[in-house]
C-alpha cells in the first residue's frame, strides 16, 4: 500500500476516480506551489493537469527543480496528452478514465524504479552516506562539502572496504593513468578528507609503509557526530 499525493485545484469529483477503487492511502491538496511547503511526505505525487495545463506545467517545474524525492505522476485528459513533453519533468502520465488495475499497476512500477534507483545511487556505510547521482556525500546526515577529486577518493574507498591500496594504486584509480603527478597526491587528499569526515577520520585508515584502506564500523561502534557549537 502505497502513499499517494494528489495536488489538485479542481473541486467536485475526484481527479482520479480509479483511486477511490484502491487500497492505497490518499492525500489531496490544492496545486499551489505555496502548499507544498507543509505538504505530506508520499510515494508518489500526483498533479492533475485535466482543465489547468499551463499551471500543471509550471507546478511540474517547481517540484523537479525543488529536489523532489517521489515519483511525479500527471493526470490528463485524452486531449490534454498532446501538451505533455519531456520538459514537464514528469515520470509519467495516466489518464483520468484509466481504470483500477492500469493505475495500480503504474503506482507499482513507479514506486518499483524509485526503490531500485535508490539502491542503485546511494552508497550507506559507518555513518557516512554517498549518494553517486548528485556526487555529494553526508556524515550524520549532514552534507560534507567535498571537491569532486576528495568525493571520487571517498566513493573509491567505500566501495572496496577494508581492502589496502598503495598510493600507486589510488593514484591510478581515481587520478588516471594520464596523470602525472606524485603520490603525495594522495597524501595531501586524503588528509584534506579525514578533516572533512571529522568525528569519522578514522574510516580511512593508514597501512605503514604501504598505503591506506578503509575501515568498515559496526552500528555501535560509529562514533557519534559531536556537537561543534560552542567550539
Amino acid at each position: 500500500m502505497a502513499q499517494l499525493l494528489v495536488l489538485s485545484s479542481a473541486g467536485g469529483a475526484p481527479a482520479l476516480p480509479a483511486l477511490e477503487l484502491l487500497s492505497h492511502r490518499v492525500r489531496q491538496i490544492p496545486a499551489e506551489p505555496a502548499q507544498l511547503v507543509n505538504a505530506p511526505s508520499a510515494d508518489i505525487i500526483f498533479v492533475d493537469a485535466r482543465i489547468d495545463l499551463v499551471g500543471a506545467k509550471s507546478l511540474c517545474k517547481i517540484l523537479t527543480t525543488t529536489g523532489l524525492d517521489a515519483p511525479l505522476m500527471l493526470i490528463v485528459t485524452e486531449g490534454g496528452l498532446t501538451a505533455v513533453s519531456t520538459d514537464w519533468g514528469v515520470d509519467d502520465v495516466v489518464l483520468v478514465t484509466a481504470g483500477p488495475a492500469e493505475v495500480d499497476a503504474r503506482i507499482r512500477l513507479a514506486v518499483g524504479r524509485m526503490s531500485k534507483d535508490q539502491v542503485s545511487t546511494r552508497i550507506q556505510t559507518s555513518g557516512i552516506t554517498i549518494d553517486e547521482s548528485s556526487y555529494s556525500a553526508k556524515v550524520h546526515g549532514k552534507p560534507l562539502d567535498l571537491t569532486y577529486k576528495e568525493f571520487q577518493l571517498l566513493h573509491f574507498f567505500a566501495t572496496h572496504p577494508s581492502r589496502v591500496f598503495t598510493r600507486e594504486q589510488l593514484l591510478s584509480e581515481v587520478w588516471g593513468y594520464d596523470y602525472f603527478g606524485g603520490t603525495r597526491t594522495v597524501d595531501v587528499h586524503v588528509r584534506r578528507l579525514r578533516a572533512k569526515l571529522g568525528d569519522l577520520e578514522q574510516l580511512i585508515g593508514t597501512v605503514r609503509n604501504v598505503g591506506y584502506r578503509f575501515n568498515v564500523y559496526e552500528d555501535e561502534q560509529i562514533p557519534a557526530a559531536k556537537d561543534r557549537s560552542d567550539a
